[in-house]
């Protein structure tokens, strides 16, 4: 049996690296699995679109496809963007089976991959001392992948001993500049940002710029190809891809005895 193609589904920018990244995840999933079919595509500004990619699978055979989609700040509920991908999808090809994946969502190992960056920025800004910390996103996620991030926020908070307050770029929530600002009030005066994007795009660049203009004393390039966000990955498209097996139950149910679930609550 074929493993259903894994296709990385990003925002896309303007920017070409921003689509880079998401070609050395390809390049490294890739590596990982070597059997398994690997590829990207974005919504919008970049190319190959979604429905370019599925195009090119058809034409090799393949029909079964898992859409995992590239954000860090959803837990469960995809970009509708994604979901509207899919459904598209199955409109124009009837015989293809596609299954969405939960997004990559805000997962605690991404903490380590955050520390790095930061770590790696304080040293190239000769930065000694910090007394806050701002973990800024993107944008605000669905419900449970916004209770996840003021968790990791916390959890970053507890591992450094510092208060770190939490910022959005998108306008749904306090600004960069309003998390230092915040800190500031607080009598912190050595901040730094912990970039929690993906890739540079357009936000993660506006959202630096305005933390250097209040005054933050370093701020973090982004997560990108890390071993963790491809392990991530994989594990999103292999949940996703389970719902694809067909195991010949229909033809298994006159044969099989009645049987109940019972619940137990621990």
């Amino acid at each position: 049996m074929t493993a259903p193609a894994l296709v990385m589904v990003g925002m896309g920018s303007t920017d070409a690296q921003v689509a880079q990244v998401a070609h050395s995840l390809r390049k490294g999933l890739q590596s990982m699995r070597a059997g398994l079919s690997v590829h990207c595509a974005f919504l919008e500004h970049s190319s190959p679109t979604p429905a370019q990619v599925v195009g090119q699978l058809i034409k090799q055979g393949t029909n079964e496809i898992v859409l995992v989609p590239l954000q860090l700040t959803h837990a469960i509920d995809p970009d509708e963007r994604v979901l509207g991908q899919a459904t598209k999808l199955r409109t124009i090809h009837p015989d293809l089976r596609v299954q969405v994946s939960r997004p990559i969502g805000p997962e605690v190992n991404l903490l380590s991959v955050l520390d790095q960056r930061l770590r790696a920025s304080l040293s190239n800004s000769r930065v000694l001392e910090l007394d806050g910390l701002v973990l800024s996103s993107a944008r605000s996620g669905d419900v449970r992948g916004n209770a996840l991030l003021a968790r990791r926020a916390r959890q970053w908070s507890t591992h450094h001993r510092l208060p770190c307050l939490t910022a959005v770029a998108d306008g749904s929530g306090p600004s960069v500049a309003q998390a230092v600002q915040g800190l500031r009030a607080q009598g912190r005066r050595h901040i730094a940002v912990g970039s929690f994007f993906l890739t540079a795009t357009e936000l993660f660049h506006a959202q630096a710029e305005l933390a250097e203009r209040c005054g933050a004393v370093s701020v973090s390039e982004p997560l990108g190809s890390a071993n963790e966000v491809m392990e991530l990955i994989l594990a999103r498209y292999a949940f996703a891809a389970m719902d694809l097996l067909d195991i010949g139950f229909e033809e298994l149910d006159d044969d099989l005895p009645a049987r109940h679930l019972s619940i137990v609550s621990a």
